[in-house]
């Protein structure tokens, strides 16, 4: 299999390169293209790809993949099989912006929730289309496995191209699910999800069900105080508040639920994420091309680094991450177990993005073959692209149905799923008003006023946002 990385220049590709080169998915890629249209991250990746190849705790002789490193579309895309895409259009220094023009107007300044998430769906969904139509041009059977963010967002503007050959991936629902099994007593096979109930949308997701033996042992979890102590999702919210809520929210979720806590701690901090993240990256990149055989030591120092700085909002002053959130990854394990489905070695189960479409239903239908979609998640669109598990096969992948979602968690997600749409409609037509309403009807946001100096300050970071109004 070629399999083509779009943001090739990207900090994470060496988690991709270490899965690849040792254990379970050994062997899975012969080709790996990075692409990137920045010569100076490619450049710097390749170093560290180089140092970890040279390594002699790497993967027996000839299971490693080669490497290849473009700045040419066309070239990257000649032969490839699958095509993973994380790419950041405006680079870290766009993600400082997103998230200070949300915080100077007192609002919460957050990668992909809220005003941050919308300002980078105008810029990445543009980006990712262009990538889009080029792979339906040069690599028309080739599958996009989409990491983008917004992932979910920029997952539905793309299925109009490409339909269900892109599938979105986050690591966030999956490692909740992990994370909980483990704290219950009952740990997951690799690449199985018997017995778990989860439904949302990207960064937007609950676990309401989590069975074993045929008994839900989530109620038994969620009164367990010191169990969930020891996991990250667990500490996020009180113990009182998840045993009344009676499912474990994705970690994003804790902007929702406690906002105020979360926007008073990012700015009493020194810096944003996003701040920390550019000041790094611009000092470790061109030590990485320089450092030769060093590079990968000095890639997982800075890796660790950026892993403990991570939802630092969301615990107390002064508190470290604990060790076991620290090994980072989990998103290349999602991505390389779709990657090894969709090649044929056995159909695997995971939590992914994709339309809310389980099946059909032949005896109700109204549609040219008489029949109609069956939702997975029920009260949502079907044409809509949410975060359920599914089953991963050669054939792609097919949503597994789940129950109805409480009626609060279905309005947030429906008004969530508005403001994906008319981002959408903003970054691929151009249209000035639905961004300003895609603002303007977020729930962290919920005015029109602030919804228009919001998009104003955005306009200012980024100019190219200014041309693409029709």
């Amino acid at each position: 299999m070629r399999l083509m990385i779009a943001g090739g220049g990207g900090f994470r590709v060496p988690l991709v390169y270490r899965a690849l080169a040792s254990g379970p998915f050994s062997g899975l890629v012969r080709d790996l293209v990075l692409y990137d249209v920045d010569p100076a991250r490619l450049e710097a990746m390749d170093a560290v790809l180089s140092a970890m190849a040279a390594e002699p705790a790497s993967s027996p002789s000839g299971s490693r993949p080669t490497i290849r490193t473009t700045t040419s579309i066309a070239q990257a895309l000649k032969g490839t099989d699958i095509v993973f895409a994380a790419v950041r259009p405006g680079g870290t220094a766009g993600r400082v912006a997103d998230e200070r023009v949300a915080l100077e107007l007192g609002l919460l300044g957050q990668e992909t929730t809220g005003a941050g998430g919308i300002s980078y769906g105008l810029r990445s969904i543009p980006a990712m289309l262009e990538l889009a139509e080029a792979m339906r041009q040069l690599a028309p059977e080739a599958w996009l496995i989409n990491f983008t963010n917004p992932a979910g967002m920029v997952t539905e503007a793309l299925r109009p191209i490409l339909g269900n050959r892109v599938i979105g991936i986050c690591d966030s629902a999956s490692g909740l699910v992990r994370r909980a099994a483990e704290a219950a007593g009952a740990p997951l096979p690799e690449g199985r999800l018997d017995g778990v109930g989860y439904y949302g949308l990207n960064h937007l997701g609950w676990l309401y069900r989590l069975e074993s033996g045929g008994r839900d042992l989530l109620p038994e979890l969620l009164s367990d105080a010191p169990a969930l102590a020891g996991f990250e999702e667990g500490r996020l919210f009180p113990q009182q508040f998840l045993a009344q809520l009676g499912c474990l929210p994705n970690e994003y979720l804790f902007y929702y639920y406690d906002t105020a806590k979360a926007v008073e701690a990012i700015r009493a901090a020194e810096g944003t994420r996003g701040e920390s993240i550019h000041s790094q990256q611009q000092e470790l990149y061109p030590r990485l091309a320089a450092a030769g055989p060093a590079a990968y030591s000095l890639w997982e120092s800075a890796r660790r680094s950026r892993e403990e700085g991570y939802l630092a909002e969301a615990r107390p002053a002064g508190e470290d991450r604990h060790t076991e959130d620290l090994h980072g990854g989990g998103y290349e394990r999602v991505a390389l177990s779709v990657m090894r489905a969709l090649a044929g070695a056995g159909d695997a189960e995971l939590i992914l993005n994709t339309v809310n479409a389980a099946g059909r239903d032949a005896g109700h239908g109204s549609g040219a073959n008489g029949s109609t979609a069956i939702p997975a998640i029920p009260g949502l669109p079907t044409d809509a692209v949410v975060e359920v598990p599914c089953v991963v096969s050669a054939e792609g992948a097919l949503p597994l149905p789940q129950s109805r979602p409480h009626d609060s968690q279905l309005s947030l997600m429906l008004l969530i799923k508005q403001v994906e749409r008319l981002t959408i409609r903003a970054a691929t037509i151009g249209d000035r008003d639905a961004a300003v309403a895609a603002f303007a009807g977020h729930p962290l946001i919920a005015s029109d006023s602030l919804a228009s100096e919001l998009l104003t300050g955005y306009e200012k970071a980024f100019p190219a946002l200014l041309e693409r109004w029709r």
